[in-house]
């Protein structure tokens, strides 16, 4: 095992390892203090314990953020053990980008060291509305294995824009309109230009839409115009610079909105639409079947009230 000492890390050298190993969790230091731990494309299996997307931290001088936690207490605990092996320094921050499971329900590994939770200023109401199915549903999928995972609630909200200290390193964080959620935030580190952008950008995973087709892609223009040499997806990794690494997605949703549109034009019926509307796009994403009949069924939902 390769680790990064300390001291490089707190110095901002450009030298690093390529991966780091603990508790079975393999992590990727992507640019200086940047950790990433890459998810799979399966679905959540009790082999899995929901390690299925894309989590990591960030190390400053003080202390260190985590950002997504993983879909169990089990991938949390990896998680956190990973960052031992990074660096001894407290974990300050654990910022929790959206309501999806996959992203929130190691959480609870990081209440002993007493950090602040930090969500979307609508992630409470997100919470309370589906937390309850969501506990359910890890159950049902991880049986014993999902034991002690739950929802943490967050300590401290971003209405708009948030940066966070964590010694010589800062963080910009970012709340969205309704996109992918209508709770998302992404994560900016000044120092290297690495964003953290979640489940605002699939890579090869069918793009999820959970708030607004409109918005998201209204939110993706926007974050194309942030300046960042690195970016961190929610699902998968892309070789393409940014913001190239948009375009597949950007791509996708567009689609679905045209054919939405003629499809509306043609009144045909929602379930007429979602048998037709991006059927092309079969065999191009994983878990196509999963998640494309719900995108239309949303969008056909959201765009038969435009003017």
């Amino acid at each position: 095992m390769r680790l990064l000492p300390i001291l490089c890390v707190l110095a901002g050298l450009l030298a690093w390892v390529p991966d780091v190993s603990a508790g079975g969790l393999a992590v990727a230091q992507i640019a200086p203090g940047n950790y990433v731990h890459y998810g799979s494309h399966d679905e959540r299996t009790p082999e899995n314990l929901g390690d299925n997307a894309n989590i990591g931290f960030v190390v400053g001088e003080r202390c260190v953020a985590v950002i997504d936690t993983g879909g169990s207490l089990v991938l949390g605990q990896a998680l956190r053990a990973a960052i031992r092996e990074v660096t001894p320094l407290p974990v300050c921050y654990v910022i929790l980008t959206h309501v999806h499971p996959d992203h929130f329900f190691g959480a609870a590994a990081f209440r002993d060291d007493h950090p602040q939770f930090v969500g979307h200023a609508n992630l409470p109401a997100a919470f309370a509305a589906r937390g309850k199915f969501y506990v359910g549903a890890l159950k049902r999928d991880l049986g014993r294995m999902a034991d002690g995972s739950e929802v943490v609630a967050p300590t401290l909200l971003v209405q708009d824009t948030l940066d966070l200290d964590l010694g010589n390193r800062t963080l910009s964080l970012r709340a969205w309109p309704a996109g992918h959620t209508d709770n998302d935030l992404t994560v900016y580190d000044r120092a290297t230009g690495t964003l953290w952008v979640s489940d605002l950008l699939f890579v090869e995973h069918t793009p999820v839409v959970d708030g607004s087709i409109i918005g998201f892609l209204k939110v993706m223009d926007a974050l194309g115009a942030i300046p960042a040499q690195q970016v961190v997806a929610g699902h998968g990794r892309s070789s393409l610079p940014w913001p190239q690494a948009l375009d597949a997605q950007r791509r996708y949703l567009t689609l679905i909105v045209e054919q939405t549109r003629q499809a509306l034009r043609d009144k045909k019926t929602i379930q007429e639409a979602v048998e037709t509307v991006g059927a092309t796009e079969a065999g191009k994403w994983v878990s196509f079947d999963l998640f494309h009949r719900r995108n239309v069924t949303r969008a056909y939902a959201e765009l038969e009230w435009e003017d």
